[in-house]
């Protein structure tokens, strides 16, 4: 098993939960996070005075699948947040040893 984490526009979240459910993926955690990256944050305007917002507004996306799926999930959230700017996020691939869903006891695969 590995687990996706995507980091994404906020704005773009309904593109790729609806990808993703499309794709037969059932579940997933967003949580709303803040960083940069290249973009180094952004300068703006307030009432005449300017001011640099250093870390931006971003979205994590949190998904568990089968190695299998793995290349098809990350195909679809990258066609699905893609805007072609800086700032369109990352995704990051780390392997799971464990999974055990808390109200059952059910592990791994069948925990998903």
């Amino acid at each position: 098993m590995k687990k996706i984490e995507a980091i994404i526009r906020p704005f773009k979240l309904d593109e790729v939960k609806i990808a993703l459910v499309n794709a037969g993926i059932v579940g997933m955690t967003v949580s709303e996070v803040r960083g940069f990256g290249r973009q180094k944050g952004q300068t703006e305007r307030y009432r005449g005075s300017e001011y640099t917002v250093e870390f931006l507004q971003k979205l994590k996306i949190e998904i568990v699948v089968e190695d299998d799926q793995v290349d098809m999930v990350v195909e679809k959230v990258v066609q699905a947040s893609r805007t072609g700017e800086i700032g369109d996020g990352k995704i990051f691939i780390s392997p799971v040893d464990e999974t055990i869903r808390i109200r059952t006891g059910e592990k791994n695969l069948e925990a998903i």
